[in-house]
C-alpha cells in the first residue's frame, strides 16, 4: 500500500495557511483534520487538499515530507494557486 505526502491549506485573516504531512489513506488523513482530531496544529480549521504526491515505501515518504516542510518556495508556490479562496 502506497504513502503520500500531502500539503493542506486554510486561509485565515487574508492569508494563506499551510500543513504538511504523510499517511497511507489521504482521504481519512484529511478527514481527520478538518473534523479537528488531525494533528494539533489544524485543530478548528477547515483544510483544503492543495499537493499530494505518491510515494511506495514509508521511508520515502517521510524524506520527502521532510524536503517539502524545509522547500518554503515549493509551498509558496503551491499556495499560490489558492490565492483566490
Amino acid at each position: 500500500m502506497p504513502f503520500y505526502v500531502y500539503l493542506l491549506i486554510n486561509k485565515k485573516d487574508d492569508k494563506l495557511i499551510s500543513y504538511v504531512g504523510y499517511t497511507r489513506d489521504l482521504k481519512k488523513r484529511v478527514n481527520l483534520h478538518n473534523s479537528s482530531k488531525g494533528a494539533k496544529f489544524t485543530r478548528g480549521r477547515t483544510w483544503i487538499l492543495a499537493y499530494k504526491q505518491k510515494y511506495l515505501t514509508k521511508n520515502k515518504a517521510m524524506k520527502e515530507e521532510y524536503l517539502l516542510k524545509k522547500n518554503y518556495k515549493k509551498r509558496i508556490f503551491i499556495k499560490k494557486k489558492f490565492i483566490n479562496l
